[in-house]
């Protein structure tokens, strides 16, 4: 199938790109003597997962228990769950899910660590950067987790340190600085597990912002990077450090009118993108976009397509973007190539 008659708006994927990507970030990892965990929240595909596992991944990550268990049914084996589960059917799928694959999940309250006594997955102490989302938030209060785990039976694998808000700040070294001062305050909390008797086998965090920065630092033992494999146009202003990722992500639109000098519409609007991280960005041109409604956008400016005409844009944040799509086409240049059902579309609880 020719890419110029596949319906849009259309996500697009460049599997070829996204092989290297995924090849470069196992070999940074490897080289370093880190394990790492991917995110699945960025792509939510059973088939992205297997050909990050089978290229040196230790398993995934998943944000929701939903996303565990579609990518799980899909044939993943080793998955930890970055959020907590603290309602008792959760708990009771959690079991279930643990039955299955090796699982792990994070707590951040005594009482929750005692809720999933017997549920057979691995509890990690889940330390707050600062942003209080989630996580413990002092070290004794790490302490007094880790003590709360090792009583319901349960075992503790570690601790998770995501510093979610610092993987954007634009500038290198402020993002560097950014990460070097909140990596100081999660030493104190794995000095105050020490000092308890507690070993911390895996220390679990990191992003596409900060990985290599976390690499340098040498605290983290294990990397949730998960845009690397897409990119988006968040990342694409950031100056990144480590391996060259592509562009392997795109929604391809038609324009619908050209009614207005200066101004086109296409057939891509707030149901196309994600909108937490402005607007899309052409994959070529001169022209700026924007929102025209939940079916609509517009491209203003005088280097514009004509009526019909097919336009490639970057997505601003990929990851709730691709939540927006039932499939991912396959494309090797101007040729459709087949496509991937995103597996855990929709998998928010």
């Amino acid at each position: 199938m020719h890419r110029a008659d596949l319906p849009t708006p259309a996500l697009l994927l460049d599997v070829a790109a996204m092989d290297r990507n995924i090849a470069a970030m196992a070999a940074f990892a490897g080289a370093r003597g880190l394990a790492l965990r991917p995110h699945a929240k960025t792509h939510k595909s059973g088939e992205i997962a297997r050909r990050q596992i089978a290229a040196g991944a230790a398993g995934i990550c998943c944000a929701k228990l939903g996303e565990a268990e579609a990518l799980a049914a899909d044939g993943v084996g080793d998955i930890h769950l970055t959020s907590p589960v603290v309602t008792r059917g959760g708990i009771a799928r959690l079991a279930a899910l643990a039955a299955k694959i090796r699982l792990s999940v994070v707590a951040d309250h005594p009482d929750i660590v005692r809720a999933l006594a017997g549920c057979g997955a691995t509890v990690f102490v889940d330390v707050d950067p600062g942003k209080h989302r989630t996580g413990v938030t002092s070290p004794q209060a790490a302490v007094a987790l880790a003590q709360a785990i090792a009583e319901a039976g349960l075992t503790l694998g570690g601790v998770q340190y995501y510093c979610g808000s610092e993987q954007h700040i634009a500038r290198f070294a402020d993002r560097q600085a950014a990460i070097t001062e909140k990596t100081d305050y999660l030493r104190t909390v794995l000095a105050a597990l020490a000092a308890a008797g507690f070993a911390i086998p895996v220390v679990t965090g990191a992003g596409t912002g900060t990985f290599a920065i976390d690499a340098e630092l040498g605290v983290l033992t294990e990397l949730q990077v998960g845009s690397y494999i897409f990119l988006d146009r968040e990342y694409r202003d950031c100056e990144l450090a480590g391996p060259r990722f592509e562009q392997a992500l795109w929604v391809d639109s038609t324009v619908v009118s050209a009614n207005t000098p200066g101004m086109v519409t296409i057939d891509a609007g707030l149901k196309s993108f994600a909108t937490d991280a402005g607007v899309p960005v052409p994959a070529s041109g001169t022209a700026r976009y924007a929102f025209m409604g939940d079916e609509q956008g517009a491209l203003i400016g005088g280097d514009l397509p004509g009526l019909a005409e097919r336009v490639t844009l970057v997505p601003p944040h990929c990851d709730p973007t691709v939540n927006l799509y039932d499939a991912y086409h396959l494309v090797a240049g101007d040729t459709v190539t087949g496509a991937w059902p995103v597996t855990a579309r929709g998998r928010s609880t």
